[in-house]
């Protein structure tokens, strides 16, 4: 079969329903080919990945909705039992509910002998495969029964699931799930990759995401916009500046670290080492006096400077072509004179953490002008700067990190699974591919900050700085639990994949 794993370029369920409806006209104009040509193509592409990916299973349960993706699902029933093995389809509609073109389907499973069922609670899911063919990329809102009696009862029996086009449960356009979703551990997704299989709950629910065409011609997409895009760190790293031979260190920036409260002098010199790991020129840190001997001793390539006040900071502040303010930042008033004074410099900026945190309180930076800055918040942090609930981000992780985009004229990484990046004057959402559940451990974040602060102070855009700093991590966070494992990780032990992956030593896959 003629797959690639992923697509570049993702759609919401309205433009791939266009670039369906595009297709099949072309189709039909072209080779008078009836409307359920794509149909046929999704179903045999299932079949085909189902017999690569399970072999020839003792049993395939294909569950049927009523919507277009039964009629895949009654194409792959059909192609079983053409071929012999054992399959029987779990209806969780009736004929007089389906489409045209999978009443079509259904009669081509009719005619070869397949075995229907109702959908009940008492079917025996003890072996074999199960497909999943029962909701669409349409499906919002809350859960209808007995679907979710169903979604519940495939999870439930831990058989190896292919979800079709897109698991059901899971919603096209935000990347959130229902009440209940189907956990797949292959999704097979035609035409168009939908934006939502790569953030939020679609990676966890998705499995193995391989994208199929069906063939579409290539003029087809052309005709409609995506609305988000796959990052790729293979292209994105081209942008590093080279180095000339007579290079010297003022040519690739100052940054500075404006962080560290009382117990947080070790977020603070993580940012430091990543921005020196990175390639920043120079390196300083202004922090609590407390930590300097440590930051020291750690890394004495870091200039540390121990200030107790905004006042103090304020000399240092000439020096610097980028900040980093936040990593350990806290929320005293140390830490509010710190931002007010960082902010006040105009300087480029990385904001993170608990300068987030204060921003979102209004009081110590009032209407901030982030047209220089890289915002980095987790769902947490998102959720207090819009005034909002963490459920709410992660409902639409799309929207949030657009209107936080808007909200303060600047470029947002929005972190979590499937990271985000929203950039002014940019209708194209970038989608982060990389990363893994072991990057769930303190210090990340403060880590990806100094990856970002280096890469503006050695003069790259903002938005570009965002989108190269947050894939170098992620994949360094890849390749560390490919060698070692995913528990344990720590922030530090993505440096030396990271220094390997800015010399080229290693390739994100």
């Amino acid at each position: 079969m003629s797959h690639i794993v992923i697509q570049d370029a993702l759609y919401k369920a309205e433009s791939v329903r266009k670039l369906d409806q595009l297709a099949t006209e072309h189709l039909n104009a072209q080779t008078n080919s009836q409307s359920i040509t794509l149909m046929k193509r999704a179903g045999r592409a299932a079949f085909n990945e189902l017999l690569e990916a399970f072999g020839k299973p003792s049993l395939i349960t294909v569950f049927c909705g009523s919507g277009n993706n039964a009629g895949d699902g009654y194409i792959v029933a059909t192609l079983a039992a053409e071929k012999s093995l054992a399959v029987r389809v779990v209806e969780l509609s009736t004929p007089a509910k389906l489409s045209a073109d999978a009443v079509t389907a259904r009669d081509y499973a009719v005619n070869a002998g397949v075995i229907f069922a109702p959908f009940s609670e008492t079917i025996d899911l003890s072996e074999g495969v199960v497909v999943d063919a029962l909701l669409g990329i349409g499906a919002t809102g809350p859960m209808r029964e007995p679907y979710g009696a169903a979604i519940e009862m495939i999870n439930q029996a831990s058989l190896p699931v292919l979800a079709i086009d897109l698991p059901s449960g899971l919603y096209a356009d935000s990347g959130a799930e229902a009440e209940v979703a189907i956990s797949a551990d292959i999704t097979l997704t035609f035409i168009a990759a939908k934006q939502g299989m790569f953030t939020g709950r679609g990676p966890a629910l998705c499995g193995e995401v391989i994208y199929h065409s069906l063939d579409v011609d290539e003029e087809i997409f052309q005709q409609v916009a995506p609305s988000a895009q796959l990052m790729d760190l293979n292209e994105l790293i081209e942008n590093l500046p080279i180095r000339d031979v007579d290079a010297y260190k003022n040519q690739f920036g100052h940054s500075m670290v404006i962080g560290g409260d009382h117990g947080f002098g070790g977020a603070a010199m993580m940012t430091a080492e990543a921005a020196l790991r990175t390639g920043s020129g120079l390196v300083s840190m202004a922090t609590r006096p407390a930590h300097v001997a440590g930051a020291l001793a750690r890394q004495p390539e870091v200039m540390v400077s121990g200030i107790v006040s905004g006042q103090e900071l304020e000399p240092l502040l000439d020096k610097p072509s980028v900040l980093i303010v936040g990593p350990g930042l806290g929320r005293s008033p140390w830490s509010e004179q710190l931002l007010q004074k960082a902010v006040a410099t105009g300087l480029p900026m990385v904001v993170d953490a608990d300068a987030l945190n204060i921003i979102a309180e209004g009081r110590v930076v009032s209407q901030p002008d982030g047209s220089n800055w890289v915002m980095t918040p987790h769902p947490a942090e998102a959720a207090r700067l819009l005034n909002t609930s963490v459920a709410e981000v992660q409902a639409d992780r799309f929207a949030a990190v657009r209107q936080l985009q808007e909200k303060y004229n600047t470029v947002v990484l929005l972190k979590g699974a499937g990271t985000l990046i929203a950039a002014p004057g940019d209708e194209i959402i970038a989608v982060c591919p990389y990363g893994n559940p072991g990057m769930a451990t303190a210090g990340m974040g403060d880590v990806l900050s100094g990856i970002i602060g280096a890469l503006l102070a050695q003069g790259l855009e903002a938005k570009l700085a965002a989108q190269l700093g947050c894939c170098l991590h992620s994949a360094a966070a890849d390749m560390a639990v490919e060698e070692q494992g995913m528990r344990g990780l720590t922030a530090t032990d993505l440096l030396g994949y990271l220094r390997k992956l800015l010399n080229g030593e290693l390739t994100a896959t």
